[in-house]
Parts: structure tokens; sequence; C-alpha cells
């Protein structure tokens, strides 16, 4: 038991940095406060899972999964997906806003054939 409280104390510390780390502003304050609700909760799961081992293998098997490891496997993927989902969306609308802001500033310099002499 002492040996498991070294563990517990790295993975709940890692959390919280992860955590205020990506509480950090940006986005509409919807966006901000939808992705800060779901950063708790996803926080406080993985706090009960470091502290409450034994709760997280009883879902498991409540949901049909053999064990608690394999069950955040899979909400791991799930997560991971999700967040990639979302990084490639914010990067379309990345591009879309530099192609406007390109266009934006050829149209603004370009040349008019009777000036260039």
């Amino acid at each position: 038991m002492i040996d498991q409280i070294v563990i517990k104390a790295l993975l709940i510390g890692a959390f919280v940095v992860i955590a205020l780390i990506l509480l950090r502003p940006g986005g509409s304050a919807r966006t901000q406060a939808i992705r800060t609700i779901t950063l708790l909760a996803l926080l406080a799961a993985a706090v009960c899972a470091v502290l409450f081992p034994g709760v997280v293998n009883d879902l498991a098997q409540a949901v049909g999964v053999g064990r608690g490891t394999d069950l955040l496997l899979y909400a791991f993927i799930v997560v991971f997906i999700a967040n990639a989902l979302t990084a490639v969306r914010k990067r379309r609308a990345q591009d879309a806003q530099i192609t406007k802001l390109a266009r934006q500033i050829a149209l603004r310099s370009a040349e008019h054939p009777d000036e260039r002499v």
C-alpha cells in the first residue's frame, strides 16, 4: 500500500499540471465553458481512478469489459480521437483564415498595368 502512494501522487500531480495547462483562456465563452467542465469531469474521474482502482474494475465488469485497465484504454482512445478531430477542425479554420488574409493582401498590393512603367 505504501509503495502505491508515490505513483498515486505522481499521477495526480500530472493530472493537475495538464488541467492547468489546458484551462488557459482561448476561444469563445461557450466553448471555453464546455471545455472547462469536460476537463474538470475528466480530471475528477482520473483522480478517482487513481485513488480507487477497484471501482474502475467494478465499472469495467458492469459494462462488460474484463479489466479496469482495458476500460481506461478504451476511454483514452475515445478522448484521443475527440481531441484529434477537434485539432483537425481548428486547423481547417486556421487554413481558411490564412487563405482569406492572403487574398486580401494580394488584392491590396496588386499593381495596375499602367502603373508598372
